[in-house]
């Protein structure tokens, strides 16, 4: 074998748990990992957040005060990027003056049709805060503008402001939020790419006559692939846009009886709101436009989530796989979307409860281990749609990460280069259902290989070895 190459054979055991009905892994699945491959490297920054905007209507969250939540952000990423936008940035307007009255909530989760946010305004003194706030995280922002009922007289007075209190921490702007979503809501049904490209020039030029070093973002669409397409072939013609961005959830609305934790763990990394067609067809126009996409705002669930499948183990290994499934396509981040105590918020709370990690925060955090890794190429013979694997190399390691999403254990064979290793970390995901809230992720600093690695049922295993 040569020894540039890598073959895991991959056998499952013959139990399979009652309470679930997963198909076991078929035995003698081989893993090829090639590593004299280059595929794209996972940014430093490539994890994220995303925030409604309605939560800066309260300007004591986002702020140095809020130290709890300081912690649990460092924690995730030293580098992340907090993108503040959402349904909610449709209703919000800003203002130069201090809030003259007690803020309407303490926080505000991932907005539903439901939600009441009319009113809600962002001060000069929320964006001090978030300012702070992003200081002792160092994490930098993506900052959403009111398109769908805005004026561009009130965003250019918000960018303008956005600009000179974030600074550095300031990524990009954004004009208005899931705009394929105007029609027959806050635009007639005639309303397509064209007018909204014309609607964002008009916003653009505005704001870049109070703010010409600024920097833009967009189109921040839902699904509909016409829009993205229009703003990225006449993004080259604007250079202050940088970045594109969209929307992706694996599946929804939540009262939809399809949504389940069994949909959740097929490997359909878009599923039904964006499927890997779509992905494919972005990232062609991102290519063609020469620049970078970012999925700034999806999760397990739209429409805030469901109980028993967003707030679950399973989210959590579907969170890890797809950040890891977008880094190796070369998306250059993602930002699940939260807040409040929304079903899928990967942290839930607030200032005055205290907060708790859920199950998709240790997702990405296992996910995280890859920053600033470069991907090899690995391919799956005979493979089952409840084993994914990736390979990736960082210095002188090799990191493989393996997800078995069946209810049985599986063995991994390791090849002679790896076996007995002294300087093998692991780290694993897990819990001890896949309909569990309980998600612990743990590490072993240094194990010693033997011939093979036992994964456990609804588990994800991080290997960072050693390579010779």
């Amino acid at each position: 074998m040569n020894r540039r190459r890598f073959a895991f054979n991959l056998a499952a055991s013959t139990a399979l748990a009652a309470t679930h009905s997963y198909a076991l892994p078929p035995a003698n699945i081989t893993l090829e990992v090639d590593r004299d491959s280059t595929g794209p490297t996972m940014p430093l920054d490539f994890t994220g957040l995303s925030y409604e905007s309605a939560q800066l209507a309260n300007p004591r969250f986002f702020s140095a005060t809020n130290q709890e939540l300081i912690e649990i952000f460092r924690a995730l990423t030293p580098n992340g990027v907090l993108r503040i936008g959402g349904g909610s940035s449709n209703f919000t307007t800003y203002s130069d003056d201090a809030p003259t009255a007690t803020p309407p909530f303490e926080v505000f989760g991932p907005d539903t049709s439901s939600t009441v946010k009319s009113g809600t305004v962002t001060t000069a003194l929320a964006l001090q805060n978030l300012r702070a706030f992003l200081d002792h995280t160092q994490w930098s922002c993506i900052y959403g503008l009111n398109l769908g009922q805005g004026t561009k007289e009130i965003a250019a007075r918000e960018a303008t402001a956005a600009h000179r209190i974030l600074g550095p921490r300031l990524v990009a702007l954004q004009i208005g939020n899931e705009p394929d979503s105007f029609r027959n809501r806050y635009r007639p049904a005639s309303y397509g790419p064209a007018d909204f490209m014309r609607e964002w020039n008009d916003f653009h030029s505005a704001i870049i006559a109070n703010v010409p070093q600024a920097k833009f973002a967009g189109p921040d669409i839902s699904n509909k692939q016409p829009f993205f397409e229009a703003f990225a072939a006449e993004a080259p013609q604007h250079p202050d846009v940088i970045l594109l961005t969209a929307h992706a959830y694996a599946m929804g609305p939540a009262r939809s009886p399809n949504a389940t934790l069994e949909k959740l763990l097929i490997p359909d990394k878009h599923a039904q709101t964006q499927p890997e067609s779509k992905l494919d067809a972005i990232l062609a126009a991102s290519a063609a436009a020469h620049l970078p996409y970012r999925m700034c705002e999806g999760n397990s669930c739209w429409d805030g989530g469901k109980p028993g499948v967003s707030d679950t183990l399973a989210s959590a290994l579907w969170a890890a796989d797809y950040m890891l499934h977008l880094a190796q396509r070369g998306v250059v981040g993602v930002n699940l979307h939260g807040g409040g105590n929304g079903f899928y918020t990967p942290i839930a709370g607030a200032p005055s409860t205290g907060f708790t990690r859920r199950p998709e925060y240790f997702g990405m955090q296992f996910a995280q281990r890859f920053a600033g890794s470069t991907f090899l190429r690995a391919t799956l013979a005979n493979n089952s749609a409840t084993i994914t694997a990736c390979a990736a190399k960082h210095a002188s390691h090799v990191q493989l990460a393996f997800f078995n999403k069946s209810d049985a254990p599986t063995s991994i064979a390791l090849p002679a280069s790896l076996q007995h290793s002294k300087r093998a970390h692991q780290t694993t995901l897990t819990g001890p259902s896949f309909d569990s809230k309980l998600t612990t992720l743990s590490s072993a600093e240094t194990i010693s290989l033997t011939s093979s690695v036992n994964i456990p049922a609804h588990t994800a295993l991080l290997l960072e070895v050693e390579a010779r």
